[in-house]
């Protein structure tokens, strides 16, 4: 059921629909689960007072999503960060060999890191990545080859069988 844009049902089926993808999407940038929960809290304040509603729900997604990158970026560019001693997070919680994917992936740079997340984890074709980051597909291709290359160099130890 669709509720009208701004109002608390509105806001809660938000919430519901797109919290857990926006807190992993958080998480490639800063590398913490808390840090990543404040930054989707404040995408949210920003959808409360964006005042408007969207074109379409691939739309509302897609703002999202950048709204969500822009705040890791502001996040990681702040003088409070450059002070700020990140804790360690702990994924043990994971299966070994999902968490030693993940520690890879994060410690990947980060427009590798990001492209990779969206295409795998979200399942967003290249040209949505592309919109979405106001890249050119092409430069999302490259990124992507890039970041596989890097990951699969780190996974299997620098053997390369291409």
């Amino acid at each position: 059921m669709d509720y009208s844009f701004g109002t608390d049902e509105y806001i809660q089926q938000v919430l519901n629909k797109y919290s857990t993808m926006l807190i992993r999407l958080a998480f490639t940038y800063v590398k913490n689960t808390a840090d990543a929960e404040d930054i989707v809290q404040d995408v949210y304040v920003s959808l409360i007072k964006k005042g408007q509603s969207f074109d379409s729900e691939e739309h509302e997604k897609a703002w999202l999503i950048r709204v969500t990158i822009n705040k890791c970026k502001n996040r990681l560019k702040s003088s409070w960060n450059r002070f700020h001693v990140p804790l360690e997070e702990d994924i043990s919680y994971l299966p070994t060999e999902d968490s030693e994917v993940l520690s890879e992936v994060l410690s990947l740079p980060q427009k590798y890191r990001t492209v990779i997340h969206l295409f795998y984890y979200e399942n967003y074709s290249m040209n949505e990545i592309a919109a979405m980051l106001k890249k050119n597909p092409a430069t999302i291709g490259t990124w992507l080859a890039r970041g596989r290359k890097l990951l699969k160099s780190k996974l299997i130890g620098g053997f390369d069988y291409e």
